[in-house]
Order: C-alpha cells, then structure tokens, then sequence
C-alpha cells in the first residue's frame, strides 16, 4: 500500500510542477504578446504619421521650388527645346536658333 501513495504522491507532484511551469509560461507569453501589441500599435502610427509626412513633401508645388532653387532648373520652353535623332543629331525647330 505505501508503494502505490509514494507513486501516487509523486504522480501528484510531477503534476503540480507541471501545472506550475505551464502557468508560468502562459503568463511569459502573455507578457511578451502585449509587448508586441504595444510595439505593433507604435509602428502602426509611426508609418501613419510618414505617409503623412511623405505626402506634404511630395506636393507639386514644393517639387518645383526645390528644383528651381537647389538644382537651378527652370521650366521647359519651346526656346530652349532641343529635338535629338536617333543618330545622335540635334535637329532645331524651324524658325528657332539653337542657343549657345
């Protein structure tokens, strides 16, 4: 009779320990699950607030400030227009000089 309690008593504990470890974990996983969310939720409204950011800076207007006044472009006018053959020829425009 005492074999069959010490069995029992150590089915009981290995039981025990286990439901221990197993709650354990859960409450890990749990843990790390929100962190995620938290991280998840970050990211989400940081690419947000990019998109946003990404959206200003690509209006029509600015594009074209900044092309004439870091790049020292200027808009394209039949006066300055130069038309390219396929031999690598400039052919003017008629009535046009070519510029200098």
């Amino acid at each position: 009779m005492t074999r069959i309690s010490l069995v029992l008593l150590l089915a009981v504990m290995a039981s025990a320990l286990y439901l221990v470890h197993t709650q354990y974990q859960s409450r890990r996983l749990f843990t790390e699950l929100d962190r995620a969310v938290a991280e998840s939720r970050r990211l989400e409204t940081e690419h947000q607030r990019l998109q946003v950011d990404k959206r200003a800076q690509a209006t029509p207007l600015r594009v074209e400030r900044l092309a004439r006044d870091r790049l020292q472009m200027r808009t394209a006018t039949p006066a300055i227009t130069e038309y390219v053959t396929d031999g690598g020829n400039v052919a003017v425009p008629a009535g046009e000089g070519r510029a200098p």
